[in-house]
């Protein structure tokens, strides 16, 4: 097995990237270094289980990937939410549009 430390080396940066990601808003590099989370997590746990690496700093880091999770579900939520009130906008626009143009080819002339 590969060294543990060069494995929470491998976390930490994943972690700083998909932290950068977040705040770039950057939803295609996010899904795609979401993808290696579990792959970078699983020889964590195995070394953990083996006893080859401390507990704690595992259970910090996959702590701070807890939070860097529930920061993401919520920016995703917001994201979302801006999204939907956009459409809801052009929406809005394009039947005052229609309205308009009802209203101005049934002028009589």
């Amino acid at each position: 097995m590969a060294d543990p430390q060069a494995h929470l080396d491998h976390l930490d940066r994943l972690m700083g990237d998909l932290g950068r990601a977040l705040a770039e808003k950057d939803w295609d590099a996010m899904a795609g270094l979401n993808e290696q989370v579990k792959p970078a997590v699983e020889p964590l746990m195995a070394a953990l289980e083996a006893g080859e690496v401390d507990a704690e700093p595992v259970r910090l880091r996959l702590q701070e990937l807890q939070q860097f999770i529930d920061a993401a579900d919520e920016s995703a939520r917001m994201a979302r939410k801006e999204a939907e009130d956009g459409l809801k906008g052009v929406n809005r626009n394009r039947s005052a549009a229609k309205a308009y143009q009802n209203v101005s080819s049934n002028r009589p002339k």
